[in-house]
């Protein structure tokens, strides 16, 4: 199988960042803040904006976590983008896709750092009174991503270094 250009890669990153914003847009110009839909006995739309990081952790700051998480975001990023465009066809279709799955994922977030100073979530999961927090389209990007990662590394790699 051909290995996909690097600008296919960065292309998934770029795809990752649209729908992100697209849907936070959507949901945003329907909805109010702290409005609940509820859609399936485990799932709404609740929208909420979150000025602190995964899980909302340091949203009580009084605003340093904003400029933290840009630069933390954008530093992971740029060194995303330099780690796939000096990526060798032989390392596989899982790193590559992992990478620019959390690079789009990282970079859609900064973009709602930087133009609202929070971060919009929707996705709400819950169960049996239990609410996962809200999380978005980005989030999800980074999360598959991560597990990709450490998929590979754990399991495709063993398998790689057992065959040599």
């Amino acid at each position: 199988m051909q290995f996909p250009g690097k600008s296919a890669w960065l292309g998934l990153s770029v795809t990752v960042i649209v729908c992100d914003q697209l849907s936070k847009w959507f949901v945003a110009s329907h909805m109010h803040v702290y409005e609940t839909i509820y859609v399936l006995p485990v799932f709404n739309l609740a929208l909420l904006h979150n000025t602190g990081a995964a899980f909302s952790m340091l949203a009580g700051q009084p605003g340093w976590q904003r400029w933290f998480f840009v630069a933390l975001a954008v530093v992971i990023a740029a060194l995303i983008v330099v780690w796939l465009w000096r990526m060798p066809a032989s390392a596989g279709h899982w790193v590559a896709a992992g990478l620019a799955l959390v690079a789009g994922g990282a970079v859609g977030n900064v973009w709602d750092r930087l133009a609202q100073g929070y971060v919009v979530d929707f996705l709400q999961f819950h169960w049996a009174g239990w609410f996962f927090p809200a999380f978005n389209v980005a989030d999800s990007a980074i999360t598959v991503g991560a597990i990709m990662l450490i998929l590979d590394g754990v399991f495709l790699q063993r398998r790689l270094r057992a065959v040599k």
